[in-house]
């Protein structure tokens, strides 16, 4: 809560550039996995099917080869001005001093990242979409976080069919019509290639 709130941000905006612009950095340290790949060639197989929503605020998927993500919590390459509410991606670390590159001013920008008590990016589209879909999967979520918790209910509604892939038992795991579990790497792989055959 000291970093992850628009209170915390106007308390000590210090603090909140120092640890998104350490996140922001530490993305280069870290590499897509086979779970990543893998959804990004059923998206590359089936591209008008397969619309990724994901709470993640880091750019995997997209090294991963998806071309499509929804990040619903917004993204830690980019910043959101708070006084034109233009969006840019970082091209280095910002602080409260730096100039939004749409409206010029100083003193605006902030983390494009959804924080508690914000709502949550596009959901609107996610909605509809939900609403259309006739397969469900979650991945590694712990079903407490919402809306997202809730979205294995609305494509219920829907008539799809749900599966979750997950370690362990999730809080809504009993939602779901298929429950796999096991790493993401190994068990989102065999799920995606089960869909392709």
């Amino acid at each position: 809560m000291e970093i992850a709130t628009p209170e915390a941000f106007a308390r000590d905006p210090g603090l909140v550039y120092r640890f998104y612009n350490a996140r922001s950095a530490q993305l280069k340290e870290v590499e897509p996995n086979d779970a990543h790949r893998a959804l990004a060639r059923l998206q590359d197989e089936h591209p008008r099917q397969v619309f990724l929503i994901t709470q993640n605020v880091d750019d995997l998927h997209e090294r991963g080869g998806s071309r499509q993500v929804c990040h619903m919590h917004g993204s830690l390459r980019d910043t959101l001005c708070q006084r034109c509410g233009d969006r840019a991606t970082i091209k280095a670390p910002y602080d409260g001093s730096s100039r939004c590159s749409s409206c010029s001013s100083t003193g605006g920008l902030r983390p494009d990242i959804v924080w508690f008590g914000e709502i949550p990016y596009y959901m609107d589209e996610i909605g509809a979409q939900l609403s259309r879909c006739d397969l469900f999967i979650a991945i590694g979520t712990s079903g407490v976080v919402y809306p997202a918790a809730g979205f294995v209910q609305q494509a219920m509604l829907s008539g799809a069919t749900t599966v979750e892939v997950n370690r362990e038992v999730s809080e809504v795991t009993g939602l779901f019509h298929e429950q796999r579990q096991g790493l993401a790497t190994v068990e989102v792989v065999k799920l995606i290639e089960e869909l392709l055959a």
